[in-house]
């Protein structure tokens, strides 16, 4: 007869079962992915394009939505290339265009772009594309009941004046190189050679670097606010969030589930919507 497992044994035993499970899931990704690579070529990219989707699903926040084949805009007439998938927040920011599968999505809603390859990574189109998102510019002529009273303006929000989408490439290692990497906040690379998802980091280091990009974007913080956030976050990075097997070999999905859920907590909400700015972008009879 088998001996029973003390509690401590169980709860060890669970949490080995959820790490090895998210190696499972990851190696069966990236099989997929080669499976695809090598039956067609790149003709069905949108297939690849589900099985990544797939990916983001499993560890993305139910407030968020994963939209494919969005446009974003700005209220200063802006528009990006076509992303392939959007995290977006859909909870204060409403949909500018949505006809079946066309979308344009303003800024403002938008947490992270995702740009998914497999043969075709040109660096020159992909610095366009990276290009076409950060020259996108979100806008703080809002008007929103907060906590403290209305926030007339941006001036009314201490902790986020304008924000910018993080940029993750999802692609076959084979095909990617680090004059690719530096276009991006992350980079998921499959590998065919150990069957794993070879993340990296290629953008802030600290957690203080990051909340200053994502909540600041080409914008002055407060001199206060600023002192008070280094002192708080200085110490803290991404690097710290690598979870390791018994090997010590890094887990990378569950790594990239912590990494980017983090960052996601950083925005937390997406930036009040500047109604009137998108009404001037419209409206020809204010333009005249």
């Amino acid at each position: 007869m088998a001996k029973e497992l003390t509690f401590d044994e169980k709860k060890e035993k669970m949490i080995a079962n959820v790490t090895g499970n998210y190696a499972q899931v990851e190696k069966s990704i990236v099989n997929q992915l080669f499976m695809k690579h090598d039956l067609h070529g790149t003709t069905v990219g949108s297939e690849r394009e589900g099985i990544w989707s797939q990916l983001f699903e499993m560890i993305i926040p139910k407030k968020f939505v994963i939209e494919p084949s969005v446009f974003i805009i700005d209220s200063h007439g802006g528009v990006s290339k076509e992303v392939d998938f959007a995290i977006l927040d859909e909870t204060y920011t409403p949909y500018i265009f949505r006809y079946g599968k066309i979308k344009f999505v303003p800024i403002e809603a938008i947490a992270a772009v995702i740009e998914c390859k497999s043969q075709s990574l040109k660096v020159g189109s992909l610095k366009k594309w990276a290009k076409s998102i950060t020259s996108l510019k979100t806008s703080g002529d809002s008007i929103a009941r907060i906590a403290p009273g209305i926030a007339l303006g941006v001036e009314g929000v201490r902790s986020q004046k304008s924000t910018r989408p993080l940029r993750i490439l999802c692609a076959l290692e084979e095909n990617c190189g680090d004059d690719i990497k530096q276009h991006f906040d992350f980079t998921l690379l499959a590998s065919r050679e150990n069957e794993r998802i070879n993340i990296e980091c290629n953008a802030e280091d600290t957690l203080f670097n990051w909340f200053k990009s994502l909540n600041f974007h080409e914008y002055k913080m407060d001199e206060t606010l600023e002192k008070e956030t280094l002192k708080l976050l200085k110490e803290h990075s991404l690097e710290k969030y690598k979870v390791h097997d018994q090997d010590g070999q890094s887990i990378s999905l569950l790594t990239f589930n912590f990494q980017l859920n983090q960052l996601l907590m950083l925005i937390n909400n997406p930036i009040l919507f500047p109604h009137r700015a998108y009404v001037g972008l419209f409206d020809y009879k204010g333009k005249e």
